[in-house]
């Protein structure tokens, strides 16, 4: 049952990590949003990848829920995680080169 479990949580974590790339849809359709939708859907992004790597993060702790997709979706959301902390880093950065 525990097992069973904890597989529904790495799927679930997997999708959620791979939820960030719909925001690459609207500049592929050509669609311009607003700053709002722009601003929520940065802010879900932002959710989106902590939920994941929260997520993959339970999964893969224990020895014996280890998987490639707990892997997988582990990596994907630590790409995430850095390149969100990067563009805040860069941000502040440049805001005080300035």
């Amino acid at each position: 049952m525990e097992r069973k479990k904890l597989q529904s949580v790495s799927i679930a974590a997997l999708i959620v990590s791979i939820l960030p790339l719909a925001a690459l849809a609207p500049s592929f359709l050509h669609l311009s949003l607003s700053d709002r939708v722009r601003t929520a859907w940065a802010g879900a992004n932002i959710v989106f990848v902590l939920l994941s790597l929260i997520l993959s993060v339970v999964c893969v702790r224990s020895k014996e829920s280890r998987s490639v997709i707990n892997i997988a979706s582990t990596a994907i959301s630590a790409f995430w995680a850095l390149l969100m902390v990067g563009i805040v880093a860069l941000a502040v950065f440049l805001t005080f080169v300035q």
